[in-house]
């Protein structure tokens, strides 16, 4: 399993369906907003747990976190059934959540990548997109690497996502990959 961790507006998404074309075998692409839109409201409603703060922060419940480590069960089952799979991540506790992402998963491979953007970058990104929460990309560009060990990083502040992609298929072991 590859986890793509970067804010909002880092390029994690268009990276992973990038990568999906360029690895060999099948890969599977699941991330946090699909996770979100799977919640009631599509994240929107109060019944989802989440609070968008102004700023750009993101407060959760209890209540979604469990439903989190649900979901987190359910992706490390897959893949310990066979399925490859890119996580497209957002850490907003940076280290925690990747502790709570490695106790979830356990046994299965996780090759880290950190997907950096600077904050001027993101935050003209979000900007131009209707989906987005203003001042979540900026506040979220560097905490969300805060304390997290990468096997890999790219940079898309001056980089396209598919030349970041073409650096992660070149660096990843193509021998451990499936055919």
């Amino acid at each position: 399993m590859i986890v793509l961790n970067g804010g909002s507006s880092s390029g994690k998404s268009s990276i992973a369906r990038a990568l999906q074309e360029i690895l060999p075998g099948i890969w599977l692409t699941f991330g946090v907003d699909t996770f979100i839109d799977a919640l009631p409201g599509g994240g929107e409603s109060p019944r989802a747990g989440i609070t968008f703060e102004p700023g750009g922060r993101i407060a959760f419940s209890a209540e979604h976190r469990a439903l989190e480590r649900s979901w987190y069960t359910g992706l490390g089952a897959m893949a310990r059934a066979g399925a490859h799979v890119i996580l497209d991540e957002v850490l907003l506790s940076g280290d925690a959540g990747q502790e709570r992402i490695r106790s979830t998963f356990g046994e299965v491979d996780l090759i880290w990548v950190g997907v950096r953007c600077v904050p001027d970058v993101v935050a003209s990104r979000e900007a131009q997109r209707l989906d987005r929460v203003e001042g979540m990309a900026r506040q979220q560009a560097l905490s969300v690497h805060a304390g997290v060990v990468y096997d890999l990083e790219v940079d898309t502040t001056y980089r396209s996502t598919d030349d970041c992609a073409r650096d992660l298929a070149s660096q990843l072991s193509l021998d451990a990959m499936p055919r």
